[in-house]
């Protein structure tokens, strides 16, 4: 990582990250980068949407609220949640709702994210259900409302950075984790710690960092993030550069399914007489499963389906590769596309453009060379 961190982290912590913005705090990964089955910290995406909270000395000491619309209202700190309540680890996707953004024509509002606003770690803490459990949910309880301790990016307290919540049916999922460790150690600071929410398969702006509060509500969240444009696709297409305002739209749930090449990284280059090209990836799909993976190296004339590893849990990725045959020395291009569960492609190109650039899914994109410079 390069150019200005924001005050209180050490960019150095990162290896290779691509930085977007630095107030706030946002930076991606390149692909070729995301080519372990578990994601080091080190080469985890970061996105914040304000500035970061003071220091904390004492992580098993920090506490969070639950109230609202439940029987017995809570507060917790991190060593009650270790004490009380069965521990998860699970190895999950976590990817911003803007990722893909830069692929969108015209230009969408926004960090231009590429392929690499995403990472799939593993996360340990307890399932946020087991605790609404605990406080006992009224039947008026429908919506989640989700509080950081970040000031936004004006350094005010006074307003939420950012504050998205979820359907009940959502926050009751057992892999909707509240997560005090990533890949074995504490949560590193700039990821959330000591504690955050990881709901996995919908945008990450819903995996509150520094999490304090949630407010369990009998009517759908209305903080930052969840009203005008902020995390909506628009229920019918929109004209490329049109505005989104007046139109029936929907709060973004499930992500939709991507994939994308780890190696060989775009820009290879192959020995003179090289006639296998091996090629290697992940794939996600949201709240489903992913069907295939297939690879072209003649614009889709062709598609050669890739073997896919099992995923170790759901919401895990699912790594996959493929050996391809090179007709012979020359510039190729190589083009992944997964299918999910329900059928559903990723595109050559963006068809769903809306303002701010959500959900683009577009086909990840590698060239290579065989043969000697020219």
């Amino acid at each position: 990582m390069q150019d200005k961190p924001e005050a209180g982290f050490d960019l150095s912590a990162k290896e290779g990250l691509s930085l977007l913005g630095d107030v706030p705090l946002v930076a991606e990964t390149p692909e070729e980068l995301l080519d372990d089955e578990t994601t080091p910290v080190a080469r985890f995406f970061v996105r914040n949407n304000g500035l970061l909270p003071g220091p904390v000395a004492d992580a098993d000491g920090w506490t969070f609220a639950i109230d609202g619309e439940v029987e017995r209202p809570l507060r917790l700190s991190v060593a009650d949640l270790k004490s009380r309540f069965p521990h998860k680890t699970f190895r999950m996707v976590l990817e911003c709702g803007g990722n893909g953004r830069s692929f969108l024509t015209p230009k969408a509002e926004g960090n231009p994210w590429t392929h690499g606003g995403v990472g799939c770690a593993e996360w340990t803490g307890v399932s946020l259900g087991d605790v609404l459990h605990e406080a006992g949910l009224k039947e008026s309880a429908l919506f989640t409302g989700h509080f950081g301790a970040d000031p936004d990016k004006t350094g005010s307290f006074e307003h939420q950075a950012m504050s998205r919540g979820v359907p009940i049916a959502k926050a009751l999922e057992e892999h909707t984790l509240l997560v005090w460790a990533m890949n074995g150690e504490p949560l590193p600071f700039i990821h959330g710690g000591p504690l955050r929410l990881v709901v996995p398969g919908w945008p990450g702006s819903l995996s509150q960092k520094w999490l304090k509060r949630i407010w369990v509500r009998d009517r759908e969240h209305d903080g930052p993030g969840m009203t005008g444009l902020s995390y909506r696709l628009p229920v019918h297409p929109l004209a490329p550069g049109a505005d989104g305002k007046d139109v029936e739209n929907r709060i973004i749930e499930s992500m939709p399914v991507r994939s994308i090449i780890t190696a060989p990284a775009d820009g290879g280059r192959y020995p003179a007489g090289a006639r296998t090209l091996s090629v290697r990836g992940a794939a996600w799909a949201g709240d489903d499963e992913v069907a295939r993976v297939e690879v072209t190296l003649d614009g889709g004339a062709t598609w050669v389906e890739a073997a896919m590893m099992p995923p170790r849990n759901r919401y895990d990725w699912t790594r996959w590769q493929v050996s391809l045959p090179l007709s012979g020395d020359g510039f190729y291009e190589i083009f992944a596309r997964a299918t999910d569960s329900k059928g559903r492609a990723q595109p050559f190109r963006a068809a769903n453009w809306n303002p701010n650039g959500y959900g683009c899914n577009v086909m990840h994109r590698v060239a290579v060379t065989a043969g000697p410079e020219a």
